[in-house]
């Protein structure tokens, strides 16, 4: 990242700062989708991984300047020459965001990433655990799902193109950077997908509450697609058909069901440590 600064003094060895001008924001207040198509992240650790992601294309970025400081202080690298930058107070930095979105003083507004295909997933994952979710439509869910992803080292996230949140602010911002890390990708057709899936080598293991098998003993030697659907709803039936098996976590009777974010992190780490012993 290469910055620059008119008025703010230079640290030994490279510059500190960056031009900034002070007055009106450009832009209005939004879930993460710029009018311009774009797509608006805020948040320190999201703001930073867009920045340091090469397939992400950065258009602008605001913050304040202790934030903006402290971002180049923390990681020792230097903004993109060409990208523009303002500074503004946090007040300003807030009708660029959704309504009491925590920015952390940072907002930048990038490019959507590219899509990925399936395909190209499968011929790189080497076996690594691929995460499915049907009709999950909650931001913040799957936001926290990708998180557990990058965590555990899973190949991909898939979802159906439609039925799944957009990219925006909200999910990166819960992502917590991860957005950045786990390949997304989106398909037409779930079913058919778990059927490539199964063609490449995988077990598809479906979660849900009324699953017949109890997880994680139904977890299977070898390379391990799981398959997670809406709270309330579950998985839809097509998607079931196409599991290998349906499993449920043994939780209490005293609660009915599990958020979906926290079942993916469950069924993450109990493929990630099946066969540990202690």
């Amino acid at each position: 990242m290469a910055k620059r600064d008119d008025t703010t003094a230079n640290k030994p060895g490279r510059q500190k700062a960056m031009r900034g001008r002070a007055g009106r924001m450009q832009g209005g207040r939004g879930s993460g989708r710029a009018s311009t198509g774009a797509v608006r992240l805020w948040g320190r650790h999201a703001v930073e991984a867009a920045l340091t992601n090469p397939l992400r294309s950065a258009k602008k970025l605001w913050g304040t300047r202790e934030a903006i400081q402290a971002l180049l202080d923390d990681n020792d690298a230097e903004l993109p020459p060409s990208l523009p930058v303002e500074y503004a107070q946090a007040l300003d930095l807030a009708r660029l965001v959704a309504r009491d979105a925590p920015h952390q003083g940072l907002v930048l507004e990038c490019l959507a990433l590219d899509d990925v295909a399936l395909q190209d997933v499968l011929d790189e994952s080497e076996g690594r655990t691929l995460v499915l979710l049907d009709s999950v439509t909650d931001p913040h869910n799957v936001g926290a799902i990708l998180r557990s992803c990058a965590a555990f080292d899973v190949a991909a996230l898939i979802t159906q193109d439609r039925n799944a949140p957009l990219e925006s602010g909200t999910l990166a911002k819960s992502a917590s950077g991860a957005l950045e890390v786990v390949p997304w990708v989106r398909v037409v057709n779930l079913a058919r997908a778990l059927e490539q899936i199964a063609e490449a080598g995988y077990w598809r293991i479906g979660l849900d509450g009324e699953g017949s098998a109890v997880f994680p003993s139904a977890i299977p030697k070898g390379p391990v697609a799981l398959v997670l659907g809406a709270e309330g709803e579950g998985l839809r039936h097509n998607v079931a058909q196409h599991c290998d098996a349906v499993a449920r976590l043994p939780i209490a009777s005293a609660v009915e069901s599990l958020n979906v974010s926290n079942a993916a992190a469950i069924a993450l780490y109990a493929v990630a440590t099946r066969g540990e012993v202690g």
